[in-house]
């Protein structure tokens, strides 16, 4: 299937290591021109080395999107790289917080700005681009957190439960546009951090850490009824259908992409 995607400038936030570097990766390959976010030079670069050895396009632009001014900075690098951007997938997360007990004003607040109004400020910077152009795409990446949240970092699930409900109420404002926005909440994904716990816990046990092992120490803690993890670029390649032309009636959708661990109806 031709995704459409050749020619479009995308944006991953956050794209510099884990699930949006496999993004960057996936929609590079299917001929988008991918601008690869860090906050700071130099950790975006080898994601862009990489997709560039591989025969794709892709530029690193660095701004600190947890501000409006390093936002300010991020549409700097964006203009000096690429005229318009056609897709915008809000990656960048941080899972901060405490407890219950140990949680306070100032960490709610932290939680929400960095969750959720910075993917709000890179949105919204972008959108003209979109709206001139008469077709757009917006991603927000969550969390089956959203849906079924633990006791643990409060402040972090309930902010990336905020992300669905951001998805809706902007499909509508983009009603007749040409621009979709959906929602993408992975389940554990082997990311190299979740491959490195696994395996030390292996290793704590007295146990061989080699990859089926390790795939099935994630799927003991957290497990789905697919009995596989899924790799940064396996999610990329949803990312990349909810981008693509074809996918043009998909809008104000929450998609939990877990393996089925999210026990709900709907």
């Amino acid at each position: 299937m031709d995704l459409g995607l050749s020619g479009k400038v995308a944006l991953v936030t956050g794209a510099f290591r884990g699930t949006g570097a496999g993004i960057a990766e996936v929609l590079a390959a299917e001929g988008a021109t991918v601008l690869v976010q860090a906050h700071a030079a130099g950790p975006a670069d080898p994601v862009v080395e990489g997709i560039v050895g591989a025969g794709g396009r892709a530029h690193a632009v660095v701004g600190d999107l947890r501000t409006e001014a390093g936002t300010t900075d991020l549409v700097g690098a964006v203009r000096a790289v690429a005229d318009q951007v056609d897709v915008v997938v809000n990656n960048y997360g941080v899972p901060e917080g405490s407890d219950w007990d140990g949680s306070d004003s100032a960490s709610w607040h932290d939680s929400y700005d960095h969750n959720v109004v910075s993917a709000v400020r890179v949105t919204q910077a972008f959108l003209p681009d979109m709206r001139a152009a008469g077709w757009g795409r917006v991603v927000f990446v969550s969390t089956i957190g959203a849906t079924r949240p633990g006791d643990r970092l409060p402040e972090y699930y309930a902010a990336k439960g905020a992300l669905p409900s951001v998805t809706v109420s902007l499909a509508k404002h983009l009603a007749g546009t040409g621009v979709t926005v959906n929602c993408v909440s992975p389940g554990v994904i082997a990311t190299a951090e979740v491959v490195a716990g696994a395996a030390e816990r292996l290793r704590a046990r007295g146990e061989p850490d080699h990859p089926a092992a390790v795939e099935a120490e994630i799927l003991r803690r957290m497990g789905n009824p697919t009995g596989r993890v899924p790799h940064p670029a396996d999610i990329g390649r949803v990312v990349a259908f909810v981008v693509s032309a074809p996918a043009w009636h998909c809008n104000g959708l929450h998609l939990r992409v877990d393996g089925g661990a999210t026990e709900v109806v709907t």
